[in-house]
C-alpha cells in the first residue's frame, strides 16, 4: 500500500502541469467573481455528478439526477442514480465545509457514511437524541405525535417476530442440508458478501493520507494528480471510489488553486481515454489527469460565457416588465439547474403548472428533451 512519489521535474510532466496550472489559475479568476457564479457553482455539482458514474461505467442521466434531487421522479430511480445522488450530496457538502475539513481523518469519517468508523462525536449526538425522544414519550401532553410513534413501534415489533419466526424457520432447514453444501455456503456468509476480511480501510486510509505530506510540497495541480492516483493504486474505499474525484477538487481548493468553487473534476476526466486514465505506467496516468484539469477548466470558461449570454438574453426579454413578476425568479432558477421541468418550476416560482408553461414561453428558454411524455428546458 506503499505509494512511491515519482520525479516532480520529469520533462514530460513540465508542458502538461503549466497548462494546467494556467487553465485552472484563470478559471479560477473568473468563476469568483462572475455575474453567473452561483449558476456554475450549482450547475457544475449536477454534472460532476453524472460525470462521477459515467468515468466507472455507468450512465446517469442528468435531468433524471434534476429531478431525483428535487423529489419528482419521472420514474422509479435506479440504483446508479442513487449513487450520483449520493455524489452529489456529498459535493454540496464540501462546498460548504472548510477547504482541508475532507482531507482530514474527521471529515473522511463523515463522508465515508455508514461504512466509517463511528466517532465519539456521533455518539454523543445519538444519545442526545435518544434522550430527546425518551423525553418526549414521557409528556405526551408535548408531543402530538406520540400516538403515531407508538403505532410505528408496534408495527416494527411485529415485523421483527416475523423475521424471528422465518429465520427459525430457515435453522430448520439447515438442519436437512447436506454437509457439502453447508460447507460451500459457510465462506460466502453475510460479511464475506459484502466486505473482504483482509481490507483494512484504515490502513488504506493512513497510507492515502502520508501522501498528503509529499504533495504539499509540489505545484497544487501536479500534488493533485498524484493524490488521485495514489486513491486510485491504494483504494482506500472500494465502495466510495468516486470520493477520490471529489478529493481533487478539494485538495485544490485548499491549496489555493481553484478557491472559487470545488472543481468539477470528473466533468474533464471523462474525456480522457480510458487506455490512458487506467494505465500500467504512472507517467501515462498523471499525464492524463493533469490533462484533465486543463480540460475542466476550458470547460468551465466556456460554460461561463455560455450562461453569461443566456442571462443576458432572458433579461432582455423582462426589461420592462412589472417589479411583482415571476420571470426573474425563472432566470435563477435556469442558470443553476441543467434542465428545468413545468413541476419544478411551479414549485420553485409559486404558479400551476400552465403559468409555469407560459412563463417558459416568455422567456425564450429552449426545450431540451424533445420528448411527448416529458418535457424540459434549460440553457445549452
Amino acid at each position: 500500500m506503499r505509494y512511491e512519489i515519482p520525479d516532480p521535474l520529469h520533462p514530460t510532466l513540465l508542458p502538461a502541469l503549466i497548462a494546467a496550472e494556467d487553465s485552472l489559475a484563470r478559471l479560477d479568476e473568473r468563476a469568483g467573481r462572475h455575474a453567473v457564479s452561483e449558476g456554475f457553482r450549482e450547475r457544475g455539482q449536477f454534472f460532476d455528478a453524472a460525470a462521477a458514474l459515467w468515468v466507472a461505467g455507468e450512465l446517469v442521466h442528468v435531468e433524471d439526477l434534476v429531478l431525483h434531487d428535487a423529489h419528482m421522479d419521472a420514474r422509479a430511480p435506479s440504483h446508479e442514480l442513487t449513487i450520483a445522488h449520493a455524489v452529489l450530496r456529498a459535493r454540496r457538502r464540501l462546498d460548504l465545509a472548510e477547504p482541508d475539513w475532507a482531507l482530514t481523518s474527521g471529515g473522511l469519517n463523515v463522508l465515508r457514511g455508514e461504512g466509517g468508523a463511528v466517532t465519539e462525536q456521533n455518539l454523543r449526538e445519538e444519545a442526545r437524541r435518544d434522550d430527546a425522544a425518551s423525553d418526549a414519550e414521557d409528556d405526551p401532553d408535548e408531543n402530538p405525535l406520540a400516538a403515531e410513534f407508538a403505532e410505528l413501534d408496534a408495527a416494527i415489533a411485529r415485523s421483527q417476530r416475523l423475521l424471528d419466526t422465518h429465520a427459525d424457520g430457515a435453522n430448520e432447514m439447515d438442519s436437512v442440508v447436506s454437509p457439502a453444501a453447508k460447507a460451500r455456503s459457510e465462506p460466502m456468509g453475510q460479511l464475506g458478501l459484502l466486505f473482504e476480511e483482509e481490507w483494512d480501510e484504515e490502513q488504506r486510509l493512513d497510507a492515502w493520507r502520508a501522501v498528503l505530506a509529499a504533495a504539499d510540497q509540489l505545484p497544487a495541480s501536479l500534488g493533485a494528480a498524484i493524490l488521485f492516483d495514489a486513491w486510485g493504486r491504494i483504494e482506500p474505499l472500494r465502495r466510495q471510489h468516486w470520493l477520490g474525484s471529489l478529493l481533487v477538487g478539494v485538495y485544490l481548493r485548499f491549496r489555493g488553486k481553484v478557491s472559487s468553487h470545488v472543481l468539477a473534476f470528473s466533468t474533464g476526466l471523462k474525456t480522457i481515454r480510458h487506455e490512458r486514465r487506467r494505465s500500467k505506467d504512472r507517467l501515462t496516468r498523471l499525464l492524463a489527469f493533469l490533462e484533465a484539469m486543463a480540460v475542466t477548466a476550458d470547460l468551465g470558461m466556456k460554460e461561463l460565457d455560455r450562461l453569461s449570454l443566456a442571462k443576458t438574453q432572458m433579461e432582455m426579454r423582462i426589461r420592462d416588465r412589472r417589479s411583482s413578476s415571476n420571470l426573474p425568479g425563472l432566470i435563477d432558477l435556469v442558470l443553476s439547474r441543467p434542465i428545468v421541468s413545468t413541476a419544478l418550476i411551479a414549485r420553485h416560482v409559486g404558479v400551476t403548472q400552465r403559468s409555469a408553461l407560459n412563463l417558459v414561453r416568455e422567456l425564450g428558454v429552449r426545450e431540451m428533451t424533445g420528448r411527448g411524455r416529458y418535457r424540459g428546458w434549460g440553457v445549452l
